[in-house]
């Protein structure tokens, strides 16, 4: 995570606020980041698979 990222968290906030809700952002931007670079290594599974898996729990 980069100081823009938080700096741009906070901006986006209202003027008050709870530690947590930056907490939660913040939280959420990670994760948001880090799926985004699975994606661009290629470390996703196709939708057909997916339907397929979740079929499977359904039983």
């Amino acid at each position: 995570m980069t100081k823009e990222i938080v700096a741009t968290a906070i901006k986006d906030l209202p003027e008050e606020f709870h530690l947590d809700e930056l907490f939660e952002r913040l939280v959420f931007v990670e994760e948001v980041e880090a799926a985004r670079k699975e994606v661009r290594e290629g470390k996703t599974i196709p939708l057909e698979e997916v339907k397929k898996i979740v079929k499977e729990w359904q039983k």
